[in-house]
């Protein structure tokens, strides 16, 4: 073993203790406050978590795909909320920059969001685009050397907390498509932006997500990302390649959590004299658990693996997020019934997993959506052969 490896597998043991630890007896409190203590954000930052995906040249840990994904299902063993707080500046929010920022921009943000001291957010979805993230109508109009945004953003996870945004705008006619889509990074404080009321949701308490609404949000031309128009899309889809494997590890780890969660149940729970998980019925439930888990776990290191290596991953990344998270559904389902009427008590822990677990099928592109670029990459492969 290399010495980087031995290191990853250090970061990745000490990550699961952290996650078991700390972040399980703190799961409580989180959801009643519907906030996650500075105590346990302290502690993120100190593991350089927020640097995940960031090079070291910036202050980052720089960890490929593949280690990313297992530091994060170790740490999505406890609540996804927390990694909900980080991830966006490992993800969506910090990629663009990363990829096709110029050398000042990573250099004026990148260090700052890999120590924490700088939330990032991402401004894609709008209120009449989502899915067709393409149609989106948000307009920045070149007026000398300034850009002027004008729209509304939705769903915008960590807005409330963020320092920098990364806002999808328009700056050619419709008519361009998505050519006509820019990218600029605007930092909180800038006059003519307002992030609203967060939503209240039906799970992820403690993570915040807002509207961020632009009327007339002057910026400077130097916070157009990559000093160029037109790119913003494309770097959005390459952002989200990225995300979608990041997200389908997230669920992997939420699916070992559940997994254990029902087993540990299904032993110490009797009925008719015996321990429930002596009942067919229930081990079958497990079993499929079990299969689904590690299924996933294997598809999720594979494509990382494809990623590291330099091939492109749009379909595989696809699969991932659609069937890791469709299996997470399923086993959370599962795994709540074996629990019975106590699985519908909010005093265990599976009644609020699988709230949390449903939202995993919906950003990120729904699973409907992965379906289509799924078989859109499936059509063009046997089409170009």
């Amino acid at each position: 073993m290399s010495e980087r490896d031995e290191t990853i597998e250090q970061l990745v043991d000490t990550v699961r203790r952290f996650a078991r630890e700390q972040l399980i007896p703190a799961e409580a409190e989180v959801e009643e406050t519907d906030d996650i203590p500075e105590r346990i954000i302290r502690q993120i930052k100190e593991l350089g978590l927020f640097g995940m995906t960031i090079a070291e040249t910036y202050g980052g840990l720089g960890l490929s795909l593949y280690e990313e994904v297992r530091v994060v299902s170790a740490l999505t063993y406890a609540s996804p909320v927390y990694r909900s707080y980080f991830g966006t500046s490992n993800g969506v929010g910090t990629l663009g920059i990363s990829v096709d920022g110029t050398e000042e921009q990573r250099r004026r943000y990148l260090p700052r969001i890999a120590t924490g001291d700088l939330i990032a957010s991402f401004c894609l979805t709008e209120p009449d685009a989502g899915s067709d993230a393409a149609s989106l109508t948000a307009r920045a109009a070149r007026q000398g050397d300034v850009y002027v945004i004008d729209g509304t953003k939705r769903f915008t996870t960590n807005s409330p907390h963020a320092g920098l945004f990364t806002v999808f705008a328009r700056t050619s006619p419709k008519e361009a498509g998505v050519a006509g889509i820019s990218a600029f990074l605007v930092e909180a404080g800038t006059p003519g932006l307002t992030v609203a009321k967060p939503y209240k949701k039906m799970g992820f308490r403690g993570a915040h997500t807002a509207d961020v609404i632009f009327e007339n949000c002057r910026v400077p031309a130097s916070s157009l990302l990559g000093g160029r128009e037109g790119i913003g899309f494309t770097s959005a889809m390459k952002s989200l390649d990225h995300a979608r494997v990041h997200m389908a590890a997230v669920a992997v780890g939420m699916c070992e959590r559940l997994l254990d969660e029902g087993t540990a149940y299904a032993l110490d729970r009797r009925q008719f004299g015996r321990p429930i998980a002596q009942f067919q019925l229930v081990q079958g439930m497990l079993a499929d658990c079990a299969a689904e888990g590690l299924a996933a776990r294997s598809m999720v290191e594979a494509v990382a693996r494809e990623y590291v290596d330099g091939r492109r991953i749009t379909k595989q990344s696809a699969c991932c997020k659609y069937f890791a998270t469709e299996a997470l559904g399923r086993i959370a389902d599962r795994v709540l019934q074996v629990h019975g009427g106590y699985g519908y008590i909010k005093e265990y822990p599976v009644e609020r997993l699988y709230r949390d677990a449903r939202l995993l099928r919906i950003f990120e592109g729904t699973s409907q959506i992965q379906q289509l670029i799924i078989a859109r990459e499936l059509i063009k492969e046997r089409t170009v052969r």
